[in-house]
């Protein structure tokens, strides 16, 4: 009876291009709200809630700061049986906490809401995209996969749309917040009613084995497999995880606070700031074809070199412009460069020792969240009272050119990787 019900409730999809589809759905959700709704709507939460940029910049880091917690609990989930369960309960952790957001709570509250989404959106966005790779075969992952990141785009794009469209109507961000939940919704049942690809006998034993093993013993394996991942790579995966830190660091002092800039500077477009978001994420959705293409011919340090120094020209282009060409400018380039700049450095990690993958990428994202934690409060306290984020931005590029060296040097120390 059960079976029955659980059928009528939740039909199994196994179509892989479906499948791709709700993983779209899924890294919008994660990424383009549960991270980014609040670059959205940062403008209108400032003006309402009477909050400084120094606030603001801690409201943006407790979030990185829980995307850090997510990514180091989603390292001891190995069970490929657990990815769909876990997924499922970070999305619901996602959706409940935009549903939450209310004019009149506390900035304790908002600090709690705010990390609560980070290690949800840390946990959800490794998972689900393990979970739904997993579920592609190998003939056409490559293509799906670029369906299932454009989610990024995809959700960006959304958190402008649906941001700028309530303005409009007279609403404000606890609204915007709660629609942007309520359209999220859907994604839970889509997720649960994916038929998982069954996992074969050999794999079968070792999870079950893995499940009945003590805390202790689990992290002796952690040990072993980080011991065995680095063994013979430790300088060239150095290299790669600072310059992947500062990578983080570079971009996300434009990706907090361009609307707050937009808001400053263009005074006379009222919307200007939600505008600018947009162009972001509709350059995010067209860039990973595009890099993805370009990697093939050239290889990935040769694009992630070029994607480096196209950012780090786009983060100074505020600075030389103050209008609309330097605002616009930077969504342009940051849209296209930094879902690129995170897929070309995964892959590499992955190259580096294809049998701990897994285990490198999901250090890697944490080298990432630390940079990101970092960024906005340096950001903040550079822009002092007055709210000048020139010199963020320059710190920014500063960063990410170190980080090019940093690149090159590990060219150089892996050249069968270039």
């Amino acid at each position: 009876m059960m079976t029955a019900i659980k059928s009528r409730v939740a039909p199994t999809i196994t179509n892989e291009a479906a499948i791709a589809c709700i993983g779209m759905y899924c890294m919008a959700v994660v990424m383009g709200y549960g991270r980014f709704l609040f670059t959205a709507t940062l403008p209108d939460i400032m003006v309402q809630l009477s909050l400084s940029t120094t606030i603001a910049g801690w409201l943006a880091s407790i979030n990185y700061i829980g995307y850090f917690i997510g990514a180091l609990i989603a390292m001891f989930v190995p069970q490929r049986a657990t990815w769909q369960a876990m997924t499922l309960w970070a999305i619901i952790s996602v959706v409940t906490t935009m549903l939450l957001v209310i004019p009149s709570m506390s900035l304790t509250l908002w600090y709690i809401i705010r990390l609560i989404a980070g290690i949800a959106s840390g946990v959800a966005m490794i998972l689900s995209s393990s979970f739904v790779i997993q579920n592609l075969s190998p003939e056409r992952r490559s293509i799906l996969s670029a369906i299932h990141y454009a989610g990024i785009g995809v959700g960006i794009s959304a958190s402008a749309v649906v941001t700028w469209w309530l303005l409009i109507l007279g609403y404000h961000f606890d609204v915007i917040w709660l629609v942007a939940g309520c359209t999220s919704l859907p994604l839970i049942w889509l997720l649960y009613a994916i038929k998982p690809k069954p996992v074969d006998s050999l794999e079968s034993q070792l999870n079950d084995s893995k499940q009945h093993v003590s805390v202790h013993q689990s992290y002796l394996r952690f040990k072993r497999s980080l011991y065995e991942a680095i063994s013979g790579h430790h300088k060239a995966l150095a290299l790669l995880f600072v310059s992947y830190i500062l990578a983080g660091f570079g971009y996300i002092s434009s990706a907090t606070f361009l609307p707050v800039m937009a808001a400053q500077r263009l005074t006379t477009q009222t919307y200007a700031g939600l505008m600018i978001w947009l162009v972001v994420g509709i350059f995010a959705m067209l860039s990973n074809p595009l890099w993805g293409a370009l990697a093939k011919r050239i290889g990935e340090v040769k694009t992630l070199m070029g994607l480096t120094v196209l950012q780090a020209f786009g983060m100074c282009l505020p600075i030389w412009f103050d209008g609309a060409l330097g605002l616009y400018g930077n969504a342009i380039i940051l849209g296209l460069t930094f879902v690129g700049m995170v897929a070309m450095t995964l892959t590499l990690f992955k190259n580096i020792n294809p049998a701990y993958s897994n285990l490198l990428i999901a250090l890697a994202t944490l080298a990432y969240a630390l940079g990101q934690f970092l960024g906005p409060l340096v950001t903040v306290v550079l822009a002092g009272e007055d709210g000048n984020f020139n010199a963020g931005l320059l710190v920014a590029a500063i960063g990410l050119m170190i980080g090019l060296i940093l690149i090159i040097m590990f060219r150089r120390q892996s050249p069968t990787l270039a």
